[in-house]
């Protein structure tokens, strides 16, 4: 989020190491979990809204064929944006809270849940929602592209349950389904962070998304739509890998064959294999 939204002219980092060391050396080791409380609070929220619907939507179409995977996940990506936009907006606010400050001198929102409400406060409904169109933009084919990738990686990895290396190859399955999901939509990520961040100081910049991507793209050419992507790739692999894996080893251990005649049928990630 800093790299994504600092001040082309006056830029705090020059990539993200260089953010990373600054952080810790202005704002101590504390400053890396500024915003910590929303994703604390949405995370599983988020997680059980997206396998739940996915499971259900590609159990409602019938087939379990590659298009279905990416529609089912889709579906997912674009219900879990009422939950992920005010969280991340929150995000964003704190992250942004205090930028190079090891003692904040004035605190504008306490935690994430005070950052919400003195939003609403100010702005209403619309105000918490800022950035839910640009979110919609980004998660719907980003979630489709996320369980596409999955599916498609278990079954050429051929995942079974009694396969000896079944862990590591669901890590890395999960890990490069994440990579592929960002990489499917991150210019619009940067977008919307910009979104969410404008209006911090009291200055309003944008517009709108359209007017976001001009103003982004005259002021600091392409390159602006990259900018975070290596930090963003860093964190999805292991986070995206150590999501898929609990989720399948769950699943598998629920619906094993002690437990079958206590489930129904139909796993919602649903393999040709045992898995």
């Amino acid at each position: 989020v800093r790299l994504q939204v600092q001040n082309v002219e006056k830029p705090l980092y020059r990539g993200t190491f260089h953010c990373f060391q600054s952080i810790i050396k202005q704002e101590s080791a504390f400053g890396l979990y500024k915003g910590i409380g929303s994703p604390m609070m949405g995370l599983t929220f988020i997680n059980a809204l997206v396998f739940g619907v996915q499971g259900n939507t590609l159990r409602a179409l019938g087939k379990d064929t590659p298009l279905n995977q990416f529609l089912a996940g889709s579906a997912a990506g674009a219900i879990q944006c009422v939950i992920c936009c005010p969280m991340e907006l929150a995000k964003t606010r704190m992250q942004l809270q205090g930028t190079g400050e090891y003692k904040l001198k004035k605190k504008n929102y306490k935690n994430s849940l005070d950052c919400l409400v003195k939003i609403y406060r100010k702005e209403g409904l619309r105000g918490i929602n800022r950035g839910m169109v640009s979110t919609f933009i980004r998660e719907t084919p980003s979630f489709g592209f996320y369980f596409l990738t999955y599916d498609c990686m278990t079954r050429y990895l051929g995942c079974e349950a009694e396969d000896s290396y079944v862990i590591p190859k669901l890590l890395f399955s999960g890990g490069m389904s994440g990579i592929v999901s960002w990489l499917s939509t991150y210019p619009m990520d940067v977008i919307k962070s910009r979104l969410q961040a404008d209006g911090i100081g009291g200055v309003t910049q944008y517009k709108g998304i359209l007017d976001c991507v001009r103003k982004s793209y005259h002021d600091e050419g392409w390159r602006v739509f990259t900018r975070g992507l290596t930090s963003t790739l860093l964190r999805a692999f292991p986070v995206n890998a150590a999501t898929f894996a609990t989720v399948t080893v769950f699943l598998m251990y629920m619906r094993s064959e002690d437990n079958l005649r206590e489930c129904e049928p139909g796993p919602v990630i649903q393999q040709p294999s045992s898995l």
